[in-house]
């Protein structure tokens, strides 16, 4: 029985890529790529001139199938629809949903959709960035913005590599935008000393003791309860923080839930804007540009299906929300022994307004709180620390966060050791710390001191010189 000839009626083997000239007189290639999601073989195509120009394509869409750097069938997203999905589903799971509506989402809808939303992902390349940045620097945004717009931008395109939707992330391909340390108004110690002195005896006064001498973030110390504070052992355990999420509706049609609440200007033929009857008229029309109408802020209207006024939904998510610290790092700091009896006096003081107060007492079990119980507003808390500083005369425009910077800096005053101060603030790496601290670092003087007497052996030095020993007439001998 004769063999058939080789290839005859053989299947080729998988995977295996083919080319052909077509009837439209062009080369066409054909890659196996495997199965897609639905289970059919996935086959990608490519197209050319010449024989040789569909070989090089094909070949190079082998190799990246082959190192497993090929996106998965199916349509690859633009960069505004992909945006969104992130910022709806997949960011929330690790950045807290207050974050997203007051950074993300602004900055994605402001910036990266608009100038970049219609890129397909994978085709979105490096100069495409390097534009964008510069774009923005010419519209004059500030350098830590133009960094926050570029890590929003590179953790979405990180979780699209993750999901196989592209192969690789383009904002690792540039040099990424380089931010600018904000300029820091930290207290000396006479000013410190000079507002706790302002603050003693005041309701939540020891709220600013806490900040100025264990450098509690905002939300930390506005989240901290009396149940994690031992005045017994002197130590306060920081394992949460408190955050007002925006209200968001829970119902199914929002539109409808605020109905009552939705705000629309007076048509143009409105018969009620044209009845004076003493007034002006008796419904909302839009505002003509310089109206000083309703004290120069003109009504914020609605817009046609609507879906605000979350606030009023009777199944509203959002509101105050313990979570944990940032980068959920927990930490049990000591409390100085000076700050136990102001503590005990303050619980004393509280548990008398919460007897007082009866019905209307709000149990959140914070430290600090408002004469209900409620959590204290942080636009609250802003406004009186900056009340405070101006009352205790100190000439700086000292932010709320320049008390944390206070505390790392007092405590490498009195050369506490940089890890020391790492783990009392709460900082994930000791290149932060050193942020706070280096300017009074007791090795950075020291090694200053030492060059100034290497260069200036015979200069005053400012110090107040000590009388010698064998100085019989006591007179001040400098050194």
């Amino acid at each position: 029985m004769s063999e058939k000839p080789r290839g005859s009626g053989r299947r080729k083997p998988n995977l295996r890529s083919s080319i052909y000239l077509g009837r439209d007189g062009s080369w066409h290639g054909y890659v196996s790529m495997g199965l897609g999601s639905d289970g059919r073989p996935d086959r990608r195509h490519r197209e050319g001139a010449t024989e040789a120009e569909v070989t090089a394509k094909v070949r190079e869409l082998e190799g990246k199938r082959d190192a497993g750097k090929t996106s998965r069938p199916g349509r690859v997203p633009t960069v505004a629809k992909w945006m969104r999905t992130y910022l709806t589903d997949i960011a929330p799971l690790r950045v807290g949903q207050g974050t997203i509506d007051s950074t993300y989402r602004p900055k994605t809808e402001r910036w990266i959709i608009p100038k970049l939303g219609r890129h397909r992902l994978d085709r979105l390349y490096p100069e495409h960035l390097y534009a964008f940045y510069t774009s923005l620097r010419d519209e004059g945004l500030a350098p830590n913005t133009i960094v926050q717009v570029h890590r929003i931008l590179s953790r979405a395109l990180t979780i699209a590599v993750r999901q196989e939707l592209i192969s690789r992330n383009p904002c690792t391909l540039i040099d990424a935008p380089q931010p600018e340390e904000p300029e820091s108004e930290t207290l000396t110690a006479a000013e410190a000393r000079a507002l706790l002195r302002l603050t003693a005896g005041r309701r939540n006064g020891t709220r600013w003791s806490v900040a100025l001498a264990l450098g509690l973030r905002q939300n930390e110390a506005l989240g901290l309860r009396r149940s994690y504070v031992d005045l017994d052992r002197a130590v306060m355990h920081v394992h949460w923080q408190i955050k007002r999420e925006r209200y968001r509706h829970g119902c199914e049609d929002p539109h409808a839930c605020g109905e009552r609440l939705h705000f629309y200007p007076c048509p143009a033929n409105c018969p009620k804007a044209r009845r004076t009857s003493g007034r002006k008229h008796t419904c909302w029309k839009p505002c003509p540009p310089g109206c000083t109408e309703h004290g120069g802020k003109c009504p914020d209207f609605c817009k046609p299906g609507c879906t605000r006024h979350a606030k009023a939904c009777p199944k509203r998510k959002g509101g105050w929300k313990f979570t944990r610290p940032k980068g959920n790092r927990k930490r049990t700091v000591p409390i100085p022994a000076q700050l136990i009896p102001p503590l005990r006096q303050h619980f004393a003081d509280q548990d008398a307004g919460k007897e007082a107060a009866g019905d209307n007492w709000q149990d959140w079990d914070l430290v600090w709180c408002e004469p209900d119980g409620r959590p204290i507003d942080p636009h609250d808390d802003w406004d009186e620390w900056k009340a405070l500083v101006a009352e205790a005369g100190i000439m700086k425009d000292a932010r709320l966060h320049d008390a944390r910077h206070t505390s790392g800096t007092l405590l490498g005053e009195q050369h506490v050791d940089l890890h020391v101060i790492q783990r009392i603030l709460g900082h994930a790496q000791v290149s932060t710390t050193r942020i706070y601290t280096d300017p009074t670092d007791p090795l950075t003087r020291e090694a200053v001191g030492r060059i100034g007497s290497a260069l200036w052996p015979d200069a005053d030095d400012g110090r107040k010189a000590e009388p010698r020993p064998d100085d019989a007439k006591g007179e001040q001998v400098t050194p």
